[in-house]
C-alpha cells in the first residue's frame, strides 16, 4: 500500500510503500547514484520471503522530481537476543527501566545488511525533515519504542548530526573494513604487510598448495544443486557465529543473481568437486563488496580457506581493475593484520518515550564515553 502526504507550505511530496516495486526504478536510483545496493537489491529483499524484519521505503519528490529516499526496517527484537555492539547495551538498559518488556520494537533507518545510506539530491535539510516526519509516523503506527539510524559513516555527519537536537544520541558502532588495491599483483600486496604477516601467509599458501588442488569457479547464477550447497555453507556460518538479524532465506541467494546479473557474482571453491567455500560479491567498475562468505569448517582451518579466498579474490580484483575491496564487518583483528582500513561508523538512537528519555540519554552518554 502506498501512503502519500503533501505538507502545507511545502512543494515536497512524500510516499511510503512496503514494496519497492510501487516506486519508479529510475526515481529511486537517481537519489542513490553509484550505489551497488540499488533498486534491484531491495527488489530482491522484497521477493525473498523475509521473516525477521518488515521493510518500508520512503520517497521524497519536489513536484515530479525525486529529491530524497530512505529505507527503514522494523524489527521485533527479543530482549534476550544479541544484535551486538552498542545496541546490546542500550536494550539491556531499557529492560532495567521497564522490566516487563520481553520484545522491543525497533525502527531502523539504513541498510538491514550493511552500511547505512540516505539518498538526497535536493536541499538536504528540507528533504531530511520530510523523511523524519514519515519515520516518526511509521514508528508511531507500529508502536516502535526506539528509532535507530544504523551504520552511517563520517560523510553522513552533516546530514545526521542535527538529529542530536531532536533527542537522538550519537554512538560509535562497529566499523566497516576496506582495502585500497594500488598494487600490480598479489606479491605487491604481500609487500604492504608486516614481515610477520607476510611470512605467515606464505607459509600457509606453501603448505596448502603442496597438499591439495583447490579450484575456483566464478558464476553469475547458481544452478539449483549449487544453490543448495551454498546455502548449506551459509547456514553453517550462521550456526557458528552470531549473525544478529542477518539470517537470509534461500530465496535471497536464488533471486539476487536474477535481479542483479550485472553486479552479483558467486565465487565457488571446490576440492575434488566438493564445495568447501563460497562468496557472494557485488562488483562495479572499481568496487568489490564481499557480501556473504561460507566455509566448510570440517576443512576450513586445515586448508586455510579464508586466506585462500583472500588470495584468489585479490587476484581477481587486480585482473579486473578493481580499486577498492570492501570486506564488511567483524573479524577486525585478522583484517587489520591484512592491512585493511577500519571505516568508523555511527548509530543515532532515540527512545520515543519522553518520560524515560532523560535517563535513557544519560545511559547513551555513558555508552558513548565508555
Amino acid at each position: 500500500m502506498i501512503i502519500s502526504k503533501r505538507r502545507k507550505r511545502s512543494a515536497l511530496k512524500t510516499i511510503v510503500t512496503r514494496r519497492i516495486s510501487a516506486l519508479s526504478p529510475g526515481d529511486w536510483n537517481k537519489t542513490y547514484p553509484d550505489v551497488l545496493e540499488s533498486y534491484d537489491f531491495f527488489r530482491t529483499l522484497d521477493d525473498s520471503n523475509l521473516e525477521q524484519f518488515s521493510l518500508y521505503y520512503i520517497m521524497v519528490y519536489d513536484r515530479a522530481t525525486p529529491v530524497g529516499a530512505a529505507v527503514c526496517f522494523l524489527m521485533d527484537y527479543p530482549m534476550d537476543s544479541d544484535i551486538g555492539g552498542p545496541l546490546k547495551r542500550i536494550t539491556g538498559f531499557i529492560r532495567k527501566l521497564k522490566p516487563n518488556i520481553f520484545n522491543l520494537k525497533i525502527l531502523f533507518c539504513g541498510m538491514p545488511l550493511g552500511q547505512g545510506r540516505i539518498g538526497v539530491t535536493g536541499k538536504a535539510d528540507i528533504v531530511m525533515q520530510a523523511i523524519l516526519r514519515r519515520i516518526e509516523q511509521i514508528a508511531k503506527k507500529n508502536r516502535a519504542a526506539v528509532i535507530v539510524f544504523k551504520g552511517f559513516d563520517q560523510e553522513s555527519a552533516p546530514l545526521l548530526d542535527p538529529l542530536k537536537k531532536l533527542g537522538y544520541s550519537k554512538i560509535k558502532s562497529l566499523p566497516s573494513t576496506e582495502l585500497k588495491i594500488d598494487f600490480k599483483d598479489f606479491e605487491g600486496y604481500l609487500k604492504t604487510l608486516s614481515s610477520a604477516s607476510r611470512y605467515d601467509l606464505r607459509r600457509k599458501f606453501k603448505k596448502v598448495d603442496g597438499q591439495v588442488d583447490i579450484s575456483l569457479e566464478t558464476v553469475v547464477e547458481l544452478k539449483e544443486d549449487a544453490l543448495q550447497e551454498v546455502y548449506r555453507l551459509y547456514l553453517e556460518l550462521v550456526n557458528k557465529h552470531d549473525m544478529g538479524f542477518e539470517l537470509m532465506p534461500v530465496d535471497f541467494f536464488r533471486n539476487i543473481s536474477r535481479n542483479m546479473p550485472k553486479h552479483a557474482r558467486y565465487f565457488l571453491w571446490r576440492i575434488e568437486g566438493r564445495l568447501v567455500a563460497f562468496m557472494l560479491a557485488f562488483v562495479s567498475v572499481d568496487l568489490f563488496m564481499d557480501y556473504y562468505l561460507g566455509l566448510d569448517y570440517s576443512v576450513a582451518y586445515k586448508y586455510h580457506l579464508y586466506f585462500i579466498k583472500l588470495r584468489d579474490t585479490l587476484n581477481w580484483c587486480i585482473k579486473h581493475g578493481i580499486k577498492k575491496y570492501d570486506m564488511g564487518f567483524t573479524g577486525y583483528d585478522t583484517k587489520k593484520r591484512l592491512n585493511f582500513d577500519l571505516i568508523p561508523l555511527c548509530i543515532y538512537v532515540k527512545l520515543r518515550n519522553r518520560a524515560l528519555r532523560p535517563v535513557y540519554n544519560l545511559i547513551c552518554k555513558f555508552i558513548k564515553e565508555g
